[in-house]
């Protein structure tokens, strides 16, 4: 039987995609392996969003080259794929193919093809009916107490530094029949914890006249706390739509953990509009002050671009009183990418970008203050008593996560191995240390039987 070893590149999107391949791959008879050696097929899914991901994309296809056994296939797939599909074939002569996502539920034989040239370069194929790239297809067996859940795929809004929307397309939303399905399914193979993602997750169902849509899908899903569903994540918010029906929902529902991923990317109002965004500082700093007055325990996290086309020393002033102020639980800093066709390109022509050594002074700056920020948030939670949902456990410690925490992305609560302690179970425990962005924590003891 063929076997082939899978890697993953970029965000929990990709992650969706990839679990989504492999499915495919072995419903057409292919094994997974975890050793590279033993594959007959390797296959990256790769990340074009900014220069580092792609050129992180391009080192791990010649490593993974370079390891595979002779004979083994290597096969680029993902977001590179789509958008540079006979650049990057013919720039990376190691790959056997370059196959942009088709949407076929049968992916072995483009993926096995023999070439007639050196590379082959597999164009998306048309779609079938009611699949929506990736999106409609099976998945494997959910392999933690959580799962990436890809509500839709592609993006309408036009942000001025990003190229998602010329490769990814326009957005298409998943019926709520189908996210259902798919989210009853990985509840009945024991996921704890579903994180609903999107390019664009709040504006699910604009793109068929259904705007507002996610809160009754949350609702939906929230049905499914009956059968053994704890909770509800939302990643990638644009924060313009987190009001009304939205806020509440993520408020007020049993199973939505009030964790607030917003996609801010700066705090400057002129120089948020030069990204052709919405919003400000001051915006900002109002909706996470109305949330933590109805949900005091809520969590914020956000992104930032750093050294946009203009962005000048007041704007980034404006950043670091944004951050001091704002008290956000997780905060990430990255340097203005120049991506191909967006507004930003050219604008970085027309008024030119700070200097790289200038955006690593000023990302340093940043992290620091969020770093203590962070820490801060941590050691508060010091002799609070939190409820750990387990993700894993070791003969060494058992590792899970609160609200606060989101898989993959931020700390973890470690606890010492404990028979209770099992992989998807929920259990109180007190907060007994902190660890860098990690904090330790003590399941509090059974009650004893009167």
């Amino acid at each position: 039987m063929p076997t082939f070893y899978l890697t993953t590149l970029g965000c929990p999107k990709n992650a969706v995609d990839s679990e989504k391949l492999a499915a495919s791959l072995l419903a057409d008879g292919v094994e997974a392996t975890d050793a590279i050696e033993d594959a007959d097929l390797v296959v990256l899914n790769t990340c074009a969003f900014v220069e580092a991901a792609r050129q992180e994309s391009i080192d791990t296809a010649l490593a993974l080259a370079d390891a595979r056994r002779p004979g083994a296939r290597l096969v680029l797939t993902g977001c590179m794929a789509e958008r540079y599909g006979q650049e990057l074939a013919e720039a990376l002569p190691e790959a056997d193919a370059v196959v942009g996502f088709a949407g076929e539920a049968s992916l072995a034989p483009m993926f096995f093809a023999e070439a007639s040239a050196e590379v082959a370069v597999a164009a998306p194929k048309r779609k079938p009916v009611g699949v929506a790239d990736l999106l409609d297809l099976p998945r494997r067996a959910p392999r933690h107490p959580w799962a990436y859940l890809k509500v839709a795929e592609g993006c309408d809004r036009t942000c001025a530094f990003c190229a998602i929307p010329h490769f990814r397309g326009k957005q298409v939303s998943r019926s709520p029949e189908n996210v259902e399905s798919e989210a009853a399914s990985l509840v009945e193979q024991g996921v704890v914890e579903l994180v609903l993602v999107a390019q664009d997750v709040a504006s699910y169902g604009r793109d068929v006249g259904a705007a507002g849509s996610l809160a009754p899908l949350m609702r939906r899903l929230d049905r499914l706390g009956d059968q053994g569903l704890a909770r509800q994540r939302l990643l990638y918010l644009y924060p313009s739509e987190v009001r009304g029906d939205l806020l509440d929902t993520m408020c007020e529902l049993e199973t939505t953990v009030p964790y607030f991923d917003f996609s801010l990317q700066h705090a400057s109002g002129p120089l948020i509009r030069r990204m052709k965004r919405w919003g400000s500082g001051e915006k900002f700093l109002a909706m996470i002050e109305a949330i933590r007055s109805r949900r005091p325990e809520a969590a914020f996290r956000s992104s930032f671009i750093v050294g946009f086309p203009g962005e000048t020393e007041d704007d980034h002033d404006r950043l670091l009183a944004f951050l001091e102020e704002a008290e956000l639980d997780w905060g990430g800093f990255f340097a203005f990418s120049r991506e191909d066709a967006t507004a930003a390109a050219a604008m970085a022509d027309e008024i030119g970008a700070p200097s790289a050594d200038l955006v690593s002074q000023r990302i340093s700056e940043l992290t620091a203050v969020q770093d203590r920020i962070t820490q801060a948030r941590r050691h508060d939670l010091v002799g609070a008593t939190v409820d750990v949902l387990v993700d894993e456990v070791s003969r060494e410690r058992a590792v899970g996560r609160t609200h606060r925490e989101a898989p993959e992305i931020d700390g973890v609560v470690e606890m010492a191995p404990d028979p209770r302690l099992t992989p998807g179970v929920i259990v109180p425990a007190v907060v007994t240390a902190v660890t860098g962005p990690d904090v330790e924590a003590a399941p509090v003891p059974r009650a004893r039987a009167s």
